[in-house]
């Protein structure tokens, strides 16, 4: 499906400060819900460039991002993340964007620790939500992801690089990022799994992860699409990073669109696993 897309901003109210969000129309929707983004621990709706207004030109469904608060434009965080952050987002803020925005039933795709809280919407919301969709999504707390972050951690260290978070999160830069790293680096966060905000998810589900994921090995499509409750797919890609929406857009754009018809056949292909080359 080819089509023109419009795009509206949007400011929510919250009893914590004004979330920002984006919403892409597709000029011929196909009256579907609409597709959530939920972004990664250093992103924000800027940071998905193009790829919001090609999957809904893609999949003909309306595409809603969303700067959660303290990212972005959205206004500061009401204090230090807990550990509890990836629940609270599902308990206390998505039920505010869904208000907010009009928003009945949906399907929810997260990036990196998005994926998480998407996955905790999709179980908390299971009568609202039509589907899931995880990219590089993490599971529990592994050495390699832990590593992955004292990395970066060093990196943002180095003269100049804390200007690249300011010029999408301005003065909430260092917040982003110390809430990302001290967060995922503490103890109180260290026994984390995905199970214990999603034990199960009823909906449809695709777990897409790049094969040279420097922030998680297979271990996490692997215990994420075993939550499914009904049917998944998992989409490995090789030679792809953490960002597969960016290092292989046209891969991820034609998995996502493809699997969201299957699904509205009520998914005669259950529990599959694919790898793709671009």
């Amino acid at each position: 499906m080819t089509c023109s897309v419009s795009q509206e901003d949007h400011w929510v109210e919250t009893p914590y400060g004004r979330l920002f969000a984006r919403r892409w129309r597709p000029e011929r929707g196909i009256g579907e819900p609409p597709v959530v983004l939920f972004h990664d621990s250093l992103g924000c709706v800027a940071l998905w460039r193009d790829f919001p207004e090609r999957l809904a030109e893609r999949t003909g469904r309306d595409v809603i991002a969303y700067d959660r608060l303290g990212f972005g434009l959205s206004e500061s965080h009401p204090g230090d993340l807990s550990a509890h952050f990836i629940r609270d987002e599902a308990e206390r803020f998505f039920p505010l964007l869904r208000a907010g925005l009009d928003i009945t039933r949906f399907v929810v795709f997260g990036h990196s620790v998005g994926g998480a809280m998407a996955a905790a919407c999709a179980a908390r919301y299971s009568e609202a939500c039509q589907a899931l969709i995880t990219e590089s999504a993490q599971a529990f707390v592994e050495k390699r992801t832990l590593h992955g972050i004292r990395l970066a951690e060093a990196t943002f260290r180095e003269p100049g690089q804390i200007e690249r978070l300011e010029k999408y999160h301005g003065s909430k830069a260092r917040w982003v990022l110390a809430a990302w790293t001290e967060t995922w680096l503490s103890r109180a966060f260290a026994t984390w799994t995905i199970e214990r905000y999603a034990p199960a998810l009823a909906c449809p589900l695709l777990v897409i992860h790049g094969e040279e994921d420097e922030y998680g090995s297979a271990l996490h499509p692997e215990r994420i699409a075993r939550l499914a409750t009904g049917c998944s797919e998992r989409l490995i890609l090789p030679g792809c990073h953490h960002v597969p929406h960016r290092e292989q857009a046209e891969a991820v754009l034609a998995a996502v669109a493809r699997f969201l018809v299957t699904r509205q056949s009520d998914c005669p292909d259950r529990n599959q696993d694919s790898t793709v080359s671009c």
